[in-house]
């Protein structure tokens, strides 16, 4: 699972910053898309490096804009649908179904569209560093996927709604066009300068949580602890971590946005398959908790759960399963090597925290 989580985790900063050139090179096309990448991921190693406390609150800031900025859109949408109609049309079904549906195709789409949702998982490796995170940090997770989800019905609700027939010459900035014809210059303008905001903070969190996650696997000895699990004495910050995941992010010079995408949907389908499996094996398995109503928390539910996303996994290409498998098998060699075959724990992990200061 820890192999599966760092697929996920570790193609998250190269989205960032190829999103961040591809829109920036659409904006300003004389300035290759290089440029913006090479830019933003020595701007987010040195933010990174130096503690991000500071960042976090303008993390905060960035959030509020990026609704404001929905809420502007979806209002601009909005005109749109009663100017092009009675206004009888902004409640239908119509969004939702189409000549062309097709369950499969949902599905397919949601195999994909599950990366706008991992926001909230990252939120785990932040543990450490927030006040009482077993009650905080559940909480964080249903709050972050509830909005999510609301903001993202209604932004699509809406625009399928105004404009069924839209279509886009490049998917990679596909959301640049939409909002060029939605709001024209001004709109496009606002839509950039909150893109730069959003990737910015999207990358330090991208960053944070792949080094942290980095950092626990050196820490438990899963990694060299010697490598992975040292921290600057200065600025209590994993460096190496930082600078490994830095050198890997100038990757996303040569790689697609689509592949990095369905690189993440793999990582993140795979280990939340295994987080269903874990369920069982510890709790209904191991402790024995197997009363009416734990036999369906413990063993229907999560094996429910983990059928769907298996199946889902299916949905994706099938290059990107094949080298997601090679990649799942690479880990269990790995891990085979360390443990003698399986045959001693791993983690050398002690009682106490090593803390990991956000300054």
């Amino acid at each position: 699972m820890a192999g599966a989580l760092f697929l996920d985790y570790i193609v998250s900063p190269i989205i960032a910053c190829l999103t961040f050139g591809l829109f920036l090179n659409a904006q300003f096309p004389s300035i290759p898309v290089y440029v913006w990448i090479i830019l933003l991921n020595v701007i987010l190693a040195f933010v990174n490096i130096i503690g991000i406390k500071s960042v976090a609150r303008v993390s905060g800031f960035s959030v509020i804009f990026q609704i404001l900025f929905i809420i502007f859109f979806c209002a601009f949408v909005t005109k749109d649908i009663f100017v092009g109609g009675d206004g009888s049309g902004l409640f239908s079904f119509q969004p939702f179904f189409s000549s062309d549906f097709s369950v499969s195709t949902i599905f397919s789409g949601a195999a994909l569209i599950c990366f706008c949702f991992l926001g909230f998982d990252a939120v785990t490796t932040m543990a450490e560093e927030t006040v009482n995170p077993r009650k905080t940090i559940p909480k964080a997770i249903f709050l972050i996927v509830i909005i999510a989800a609301v903001l993202y019905i209604s932004i699509s609700y809406l625009t399928q709604l105004a404009y069924p027939n839209f279509t886009f010459e490049n998917g990679d900035t596909a959301s640049f066009e939409l909002i060029q014809m939605v709001g024209g210059n001004l709109l496009s303008a606002l839509f950039t300068t909150v893109l730069i905001v959003a990737t910015f903070t999207q990358g330090v969190s991208s960053v944070t949580s792949v080094t942290r996650f980095l950092f626990a696997l050196g820490r438990e000895s899963i990694l060299p602890n010697k490598v992975f699990g040292y921290l600057h004495p200065k600025y209590k910050t994993p460096v190496i971590n930082i600078i490994f995941v830095t050198i890997i992010s100038f990757f996303s010079i040569a790689i697609d946005l689509d592949t990095a995408v369905t690189f993440v949907s793999f990582g993140a389908l795979t280990a939340f398959t295994f987080v269903n499996l874990s369920v069982i094996s510890h709790y209904y398995v191991k402790s024995k908790m197997r009363s009416a109503r734990q036999t369906f928390l413990y063993l229907i539910f999560p094996f429910v759960g983990a059928c769907f996303i298996g199946w889902l996994l299916t949905l994706l290409e099938t290059q990107t399963l094949l080298i997601g498998i090679a990649w799942i098998v690479i880990g269990f060699i790995y891990i085979g090597i360390r443990t003698s075959m399986f045959k001693k724990p791993i983690s050398t992990l002690k009682e106490g925290k090593v803390a990991i200061e956000n300054r």
